[in-house]
């Protein structure tokens, strides 16, 4: 089972660059972030042509998941729930979408999420970066009570380690790598959930994200913030995880990169 997850940064921009991305390497599932679009406006049937099962969470102009998959899709739901404590409530932000995909071996629980980017920090638009890291947590502690293969994906705007971006020092003060995100970052793995990218590649200079400003690009000045966390049921088939780092080069190329997991399942 091939898994791709993959922040588009809308797809009314960006839809022929999907559609062609789809076409040539063929995830099994593409788990999509920054969707941009309603779920109405959303070019399900498209995607249907071409073979996919289409659940999304979208919300107008900004944020937005959605799942594509050539498997059987079921058991679909949408939204983080509320957490526990001060700051655990709900809100309305399209940024949760759950569910199980069916592989010739296993069935999968997939949660594709577009985590808070939280800046300015500190902040309104941190507290919330964190509060809902918080809620992430407290799904994912009772998913893996389910004691079944769990892959939580997306675009985790968390740079978890120095290694992660090219000029750590620029982003000392920024919502993506302030110790207080990485503590909860850290916080999540400490449940026994697995990092699939870096368990099997521990060398930096990896990067998913890439700026469009100040030939970020060019320079190769990027930051790895698109991850894969693994329950353990799920590590265990895991066979390869990589990052698509050419597709950056492509035709109207979104900021992101698809970065991949392979599972056994």
């Amino acid at each position: 089972m091939r898994l791709a997850t993959y922040n588009i940064n809308g797809i009314r921009a960006r839809f022929e660059t999907v559609k062609t991305w789809l076409e040539e390497q063929k995830p099994d599932v593409a788990m999509l972030q920054e969707i941009k679009s309603v779920d109405e406006t959303f070019p399900r049937e498209l995607f249907e042509d071409m073979g996919y099962a289409v659940a999304t969470h979208g919300q107008k102009s900004f944020n937005g998941v959605a799942i594509l998959s050539r498997l059987p899709l079921e058991d679909v739901t949408r939204g983080l729930p509320a957490g526990p404590g001060p700051g655990g409530e709900a809100d309305d932000h399209a940024r949760w979408i759950e569910a199980t995909v069916i592989g010739e071996e296993q069935a999968v629980r997939l949660c594709c999420l577009y985590l808070p980017n939280g800046n300015p920090a500190p902040g309104p638009k941190f507290d919330y970066k964190l509060s809902w890291m918080a809620r992430m947590r407290a799904r994912a502690e009772a998913l893996l009570t389910l004691e079944a293969p769990v892959v939580f994906a997306g675009d985790y705007n968390v740079i978890p380690q120095m290694e992660d971006a090219a000029r750590p020092d620029a982003w000392r003060d920024d919502a993506l790598f302030r110790p207080e995100t990485r503590a909860a970052f850290r916080r999540l793995q400490a449940l026994g959930l697995t990092e699939a990218f870096r368990t099997l590649e521990p060398r930096p200079g990896f990067y998913s994200f890439w700026d469009f400003q100040r030939g970020a690009w060019q320079r190769d000045d990027g930051i790895r913030i698109d991850h894969f966390l693994l329950s353990p049921e799920a590590a265990d088939l895991m066979t390869a995880s990589w990052i698509e780092k050419e597709a950056r080069a492509k035709e109207k190329p979104s900021d992101h990169v698809p970065v991949w997991l392979e599972l056994a399942a």
